[in-house]
């Protein structure tokens, strides 16, 4: 994408604040062995007692960005074959992967699972049989290939959901309504916006366990290093329930946040679906622009500038009409067709985060305009944090303004003063 401007029009010439690395002190205990807690769950749960020789088994994959995710579903196939029954996968990602079987399971091959890091068949359609209705008439699908499976295994990690607060948010029941529902699933769950994401998706989640034959979920806890913290097998009755309640608010307890509650400008080095549903969690960036539903209170960023795409996100930019500035790289990379599916969709939920904010040649004009428009008018001031993305915390590059706050938080260390790295050449 060729950008033709008047430089001075944008203010490159604007100075950029020093900055200085600093590191979030956080106490996190990762599981050391996922492979042994994966087998402990589900012995604890004694879901053996519901195997017979030869069951054909579904077991859920779909969601991105979640560490360990190979080798806890290979140690679930594994303890699955011990016990006498006949694994497969079915990707459960709604409407991912342009809503094709092909483009779902690239998208777990992305992920690095595969049928041979796994060690079972991965059986793809986007097929549905409906289950039933709900008490609001909202009809309920299912993977064909899972509903005729003779029990499934519902594995994915519990987390705060991007686009609303409830007692179930992302985890187990998410993965049943929507995963499981794959496009249909997805379209009805998001057409009604919030609504759907809050009073639907818990009664639709709940029919998909009851009529789909699930035998029991799978939930993974991730600290705020992104490293697995726990793994809870639930019983078919807490999918939904309050044993999903519970862990999702264990999870939030352990998510990674920035430090400082108000920000003129927040650069973000990359977005992309492998970091959040929408790109870079609005949880993080303090922005849920939903009508209807409140933002979050902290943190308050008055401008957010986006750099570029994560390669693992294969061009789908949802997420990107959350940031106020972006590049023409960036812009470049964009596919156009997985992005507007993506938004479609989540209906009115996804189509605030789909449009293509103010788009300029390098990263360094990127810089030097939200500076500019921050509402700081002494650069020098300017409150500005430089993050890799929403989801690697640790370590922050925060200019000269936050050190006295830096300085009197007890969870924060300066490590020393950085330059600068900045991509000069044009989209």
């Amino acid at each position: 994408m060729q950008i033709t401007l008047n430089i001075e029009d944008i203010h490159a010439d604007t100075p950029l604040p020093p900055l200085f690395r600093v590191r979030q002190r956080w106490q996190t205990a990762p599981l050391a062995d996922v492979t042994a807690a994966v087998r402990a769950e589900l012995d604890r749960l004694g879901l053996a007692a519901q195997l017979r020789p030869g069951m054909r088994i579904a077991v859920t994959a779909g969601s991105r960005g979640i560490t360990n995710i190979v080798p806890i579903t290979a140690a679930a196939v594994r303890w699955l074959r011990d016990h006498g029954a006949e694994p497969f996968l079915v990707p459960a990602m709604g409407s991912h992967g342009g809503a094709t079987a092909e483009g779902q399971v690239a998208l777990l091959a992305a992920l690095g699972i595969t049928e041979q890091s796994i060690g079972c068949p991965i059986r793809a359609t986007m097929e549905v049989v409906e289950l039933g209705r709900i008490a609001d008439g909202t009809p309920v699908y299912m993977d064909r290939l899972a509903a005729e499976a003779d029990g499934v295994l519902v594995i994915n990690r519990i987390k705060t959901h991007t686009s609303f607060k409830a007692p179930i948010e992302s985890g187990l029941a998410k993965m049943c309504a929507v995963g499981l529902g794959k496009r249909h699933g997805a379209e009805i769950v998001h057409r009604t916006a919030v609504y759907g994401l809050k009073e639907q998706l818990v009664p639709m989640a709940r029919m998909v366990v009851e009529r789909g034959k699930v035998l029991a979920g799978l939930a993974i806890l991730e600290d705020a290093r992104d490293q697995t913290a726990a793994i809870v097998a639930l019983p078919p009755a807490e999918i939904g329930g309050p044993g999903e309640a519970a862990l999702l608010a264990r999870s939030k307890d352990m998510m990674a946040r920035l430090p400082f509650d108000r920000l003129d400008v927040l650069v973000v080095d990359r977005i992309g679906k492998n970091i959040s549903g929408t790109g870079m969690d609005t949880n993080v960036i303090g922005r849920l622009p939903i009508p209807g539903e409140p933002p979050p209170e902290r943190p308050v960023i008055n401008v957010i500038v986006v750099f570029d795409l994560t390669p693992e996100t294969h061009g789908n930019a949802n997420g990107i009409g959350l940031a106020d500035i972006t590049t023409a790289r960036l812009a470049t990379k964009i596919d156009f067709h997985a992005t507007y599916v993506n938004v479609l969709t989540a209906g009115l939920v996804g189509l605030c985060k789909g449009g293509l904010p103010i788009t300029l040649p390098t990263e360094r004009d990127a810089v030097a305009m939200a500076i500019k428009t921050c509402g700081q008018p002494d650069p020098a001031a300017v409150r500005l944090v430089r993050i890799p993305d929403t989801l690697h915390l640790e370590e922050l590059l925060v200019s000269a303004a936050l050190l006295p706050e830096v300085a009197a938080h007890p969870d924060l260390d300066v490590l020393g003063p950085a330059a600068w790295v900045l991509d000069s050449a044009e989209g």
